[in-house]
Formats: C-alpha cells, structure tokens, sequence
C-alpha cells in the first residue's frame, strides 16, 4: 500500500545528519532521447566545508523521462522536464533534465478499406514515430492528394471519393512523408440509413452506430465508412472502424451525424434517459477491531463445514480469525501472532486446506511467506516458512489450484514462484521480472486468471504474463510476457480481468500521510480493453472525486471497490463499458465504513470487499470487519 522506511534508509539519513546543503553539477542540461550524462554531487556542512564521509543517493522524480543509477549517471527516455535529486541524509540538491522531442522518422500510412465508392469517405490510418519506435502524435502530419477529380484528403486524413480512378495520397511531418495509394470506384448507393435510428437508452448505455446504403434495386453497398459526431455537452462518440461508439454521461437529446462523404450526411436523434441507482448495502454484521489497524481478509469455507474470514493487520504482527458462519454475529476464534510489523496479504488455497500470510518487517529481516496448516481453521497452525529468495518481505500473493505461489517480492520487485504441493517443504520453481537497470521498479500485487498473470508494477503499470494460458508460449513457473499497459500517472496498484476488460486501480497517497490520522487517498478504476491482448487500450474509468480507490473484487456483472474514505462501492458494469462510469449514474451502492471505536475514530479506509456465499464481505484499515448483503431492486420500465 505504501512505502515503509527501511532500517537501512535511516542508517543513510544518520550518515548524513551533518549536512547543511547538496549541490549538483550541473544545475541543468538537455539530454537526447536514448542518451547519457554524468552529474556531479557534493554535501557541504554548514560552513561550506564538502563533507567526503556521506553517502549520496540519486533519484529521478520522472522515471518515463530520465533515469539515473547510483553513481549520477543520466539517461534519457523519452520527451518532457524532470528534476534529477542528489539527497545526503535529509538534504537535496537537484538537476532539471530536459528531453526534447525526437524528431518524426517514419509514417506508416494505410487505407482501412480496398476501395472508397465515389462520393463517399474513409479515415486514413497514420502512425508517426521516431527512430526509437515512440510513437509521436500525428496532428502536425499534412495531407496532399495527386489528383483532386479522383480524391480528395481533408486535414484530418479523410480520403473523400470523388470519381472512379486511382490517386495517391501524401502524409507529411517534418522531413518524413509517406504514399499510400487510394482507389475510388462507382458507387451504386442511392439511399443511405442510420442504423439504430434513434431510439431511447439510459445514461452509461453504449450504442454502436453504422450507415447501412442500399442501391436502387434494394441490394446492400458495401465500404460506408463515415465520420461520425454529435451535439450537445455531457456525451461522447467516437469514430471505430466504420461505426460510431456513442455513451452519454447526462440525460438529454442527442443529435448524431453521420458524415459519409463531401455532400452525404444523415443523422438520428437519441434520447438518454438517467440511469436509476437500484441497490443497497444492508448491514448484516460486524466484526470490529479497534485496537490496531486491519489488512487484507480471505473469506472461506473450512474443511469443518464452517465459514472464516481470516484478516492481516498493518503495522502488526497478529492474523486474526473470526468464524463468520453466522455472519449476523461473526466470533472471534484465535488470534496468530508472527515475528512482522506487517501482514499485508491473506490468501487460502483453492482446497480450503493450506493458506499463506505475508510477512514484512521481521526483527531479523527474514520476512517471506508463512504457510499455514488449515486441518482446523478456528485455531490454525504454521507448517512452514519460506524465505530463502524472497527475505526481503512479500507484499502480495495468488495462489493457483497447482500448488503454485505467485508471491510479490519486496527486495527483488521480481515474481517468485513457490512450490507449495509440500506445505512442510515449499521450493522456488521460477521467477520473472522486469529488468532493474536505473529505473526504480516496484511490483505491488498480483492476480492470476484463466491462464494469465497480470502484475501491478507500479509507475511501469500492468503487465500480462502467459503462465499456462498457452496462446504465448508460458507455463506456470516459464511465464512469457504478452503485454505492458501503463499511464504517465503511474501507481498502478491492482488489477481483476473481467471478460474483455481489466479493471486496474491505482492508489494515491499524501507524502506526509499517517496511518494514525485521517488520509486523504486518491487514485481511481481504469477500465482498460483487454479483448486483443497485445494492444490494451483504455476505454473508461470509475472515478470518486472525492476519494481514493484500492483493492477491486467482481462478481457478475458488479464490481465491488474498497474507496478508503469513501467506503465500499458496488458499480454495474453490465453491457460494453465506455467514458466515465460515476458521471454515468452506473454506481449502484454505498456503504460508508464509519465508526467511532476504530484506531481513528469516524473516518473510514475502505480496504476491499469479497462476495462469499450472497453476502459481501468487507473489511476496513481502522475498524475491522464489516458484513453486507446487496439488495436489488427490480425495475420495472
């Protein structure tokens, strides 16, 4: 969740108590994509004097512009401003780093159909990037058509046919320019239709318009590609190919239009009605700790027939277990203590019969996984630990039904695979990771789905690992990377793969924030498009302005948010998911977990939620456990 001062960070700021002010040389430079450059620091004590026994630490504020290792060298990534910090104990001296843009060095250019019919359009396809494959945007590209009776190109690169023939069309950026050629031939079409015309759907409903044009005779024209638009505030459409992916965020009439070629348009009205809120979340019961701060839960079924919610706690060392068979009165069964200042994650083995704590912060720095022997779930018992690979503390886990841990470590930032088909005797079988070099990485959790990983690595956002899907190449401990999704926000947190969509979380902290105090989180739900796998692109977000999210669980069609401060939130995510899900009316339920007998009294840090046997089940950083069952209403047009 968030960054814990190691023992060795505070032996460095006791080095460097001594210093007064670090200074960097040079104070600026501009630095070529791909390139390198040597800084300088010193520590001075209050006269002046340079200090030759401190330690300086480097740093980049922007990871995705410039890089630094440990002795001061930089080297640029990618285009924009960064300040590089030299730090001696508590004091910093820093460098701004420049990259500039790299100039265009390809086009790739490309009609999306064979043929555009006379007085009709299609949308050229333009990808610009430079020499190192970044890929520029493409509104300085100029366009030129060779024969304006035959075509014509607009400048937003749509090609309008204008007679049957052959023209080329000419994009051009900077010094680069590319030829794509473009035919036009008769078209047959005389009557053009908006299909679905009009028609009435509620705010977060998505519509997929197409113009259908049929010749004289009645049959169908193929090779209608129009651009497409609307009017009026509080909707969006965007042009996909030849259709025209409309959703609205507010009620209200909407007028689309369909512009097929230079003197062809058609249009439709759509009327969005508000989406109705036809939920809520009935308190059931509690299991409430107040006495120290609560982690992750796993909610599960023992091999006794009885029902448990076992739950971690933050800057402690005790699991507890509470039998939640009767979830109107959960009761607390035992309590295991561990040598931790954290136990962060809770997971339990599809059998119901092995579980495993993650553990940060032990007093002899031996941190790994505590693999439990659940033979009786009230009163569990440790049957072994691992740390040999992994001392440097595990923040997250998955554990697959093969007997396989994916554990999150802490001093590697690497994905460990641990054996776990002898609970007495766990072995590492694999690990992945991505490359260290300069770039700080930090991997945060992970979740493995039908076949496939998805890693949240923070500022290097969500990677897609092949561990026995068997579309890439990987096994479950010879993962193989499928993709990397990121956004220049960074924090990615958390990830759940839902049909064609991943639902990636980041979380947001204050600098200054005190887990003792109120925080103000946040960071939101990123709705990314997972259907061609190799190219995730984002498609919306769920977003609570005044609050920040973290962990994400989906049953059905509803996805269940721990918002911290702003509670539990269950949202429909029914049908295709596009714009903004809050603005949308798609959130079904609130449940603000608020107490004044909790570690920070009425202010609530919403950790997550499990569905588990029709009742949710939540749980809070300052009071504990929190029991729900969401209602529905049936609406009835």
């Amino acid at each position: 969740m968030s960054f814990v001062p190691s023992l060795l960070f505070l032996t460095v700021l006791q080095v460097g108590a001594n210093t007064a002010r670090v200074t960097v040389d040079p104070t600026a430079a501009e630095i070529a994509a791909g390139s390198s450059m040597q800084l300088t620091a010193q520590a001075l004590d209050a006269n002046g004097a340079i200090l030759t026994d401190v330690s300086i630490r480097w740093f980049s504020a922007n990871q995705d512009v410039a890089i630094v290792d440990a002795a001061g060298q930089v080297t640029a990534v990618s285009p924009g401003e960064t300040r590089i910090f030299a730090a001696s104990g508590a004091r910093r001296g820093f460098a701004t780093i420049t990259v500039p843009q790299l100039p265009p060095a390809a086009i790739a250019l490309r009609m999306p159909v064979d043929a555009v019919p006379a007085g009709a359009s299609a949308q050229l396809l333009v990808r610009v990037a430079t020499r190192t494959g970044t890929r520029l945007d493409d509104a300085g590209v100029r366009f030129e058509s060779s024969d304006l009776d035959v075509a014509s190109v607009d400048a937003l690169g749509r090609v309008f046919g204008r007679q049957p023939g052959t023209a080329q069309v000419r994009a051009t950026m900077g010094d680069v320019s590319q030829t794509v050629s473009v035919r036009v031939i008769a078209n047959t079409a005389g009557e053009y239709r908006i299909v679905p015309d009009g028609g009435t759907i509620r705010t977060g409903d998505v519509v997929r318009f197409r113009v259908e044009a049929f010749a004289s005779n009645g049959d169908p024209v193929a090779g209608i590609s129009p651009a497409w638009s609307m009017s009026g505030p509080g909707a969006q459409i965007e042009t996909e190919g030849a259709e025209g992916v409309f959703v609205a965020e507010a009620p209200g009439r909407y007028q689309i239009t369909a512009q097929v070629g230079e003197q062809i348009s058609r249009g439709t009205v759509v009327t969005v009605t508000q989406r109705s809120t036809s939920a809520t979340l009935t308190m059931v019961g509690r299991g409430p700790i107040a006495e120290t701060h609560s982690g992750d839960v796993w909610v599960f079924e023992g091999v006794d027939g009885r029902d448990y919610a076992y739950i971690g706690t933050l800057y402690y060392d005790w699991m507890k277990v509470w039998d939640v068979t009767d979830p109107t009165s959960p009761v607390l069964t035992d309590s295991m203590q561990l040598d931790a200042r954290r136990i962060n994650d809770v997971k339990i083995h599809p059998n119901n019969r092995v579980g495993i704590l993650t553990r940060e912060g032990a007093s002899n720095r031996r941190n790994g996984i505590v693999i439990l022997d659940l033979s009786t779930p009230a009163h569990p018992t440790i049957a072994s630990e691992y740390t040999a690979t992994v001392t440097g503390g595990v923040h997250n886990v998955w554990i697959e039904p093969n007997d396989i841990v994916y554990a999150a470590h802490n001093g590697t930032s690497d994905l460990h695979m641990i054996d776990i088909s002898d609970p007495w005797n766990p072995v590492e079988v694999g690990t992945w990771g991505l490359p260290k070099s300069a770039n700080q990485k930090t991997l945060h959790d992970v979740i493995v789905q039908d076949g496939y990983a998805y890693l949240s690595y923070w500022d290097d956002g969500v990677i897609m690992l092949d561990v026995g899907a068997g579309t890439h190449g990987g096994t479950p401990t010879r993962p193989v990377q499928v993709s990397q999704f990121k956004y220049p926000i960074g924090n990615s947190h958390t990830a759940w793969r839902h049909g064609r969509y991943l639902f990636l979380g980041d979380e947001i902290f204050p600098p200054d924030w005190d887990p003792d105090r109120p925080i103000d989180a946040r960071g939101y739900i990123h709705v990314v498009d997972f259907a061609d796998p190799e190219n995730p692109h984002e498609v919306g977000k769920y977003e609570v302005p005044e609050a920040g999210a973290h962990n994400i669980w989906v049953e059905g069609d509803r996805l269940y948010v721990g918002y911290y401060q702003g509670g539990l939130r269950v949202v429909d995510i029914s049908g295709e998911l596009r714009g903004d899900l809050y603005r949308q009316g798609r959130e079904l339920a609130v449940l603000k977990t608020t107490d004044e007998n909790s570690v920070v009294p009425n202010w609530p840090m919403t950790w997550g939620a499990q569905v588990f046997k029709g009742h949710v089940f939540a749980w809070d950083l300052n009071s504990g456990l929190w029991v729900t069952k969401l209602e529905e209403t049936v609406i009835i047009p």
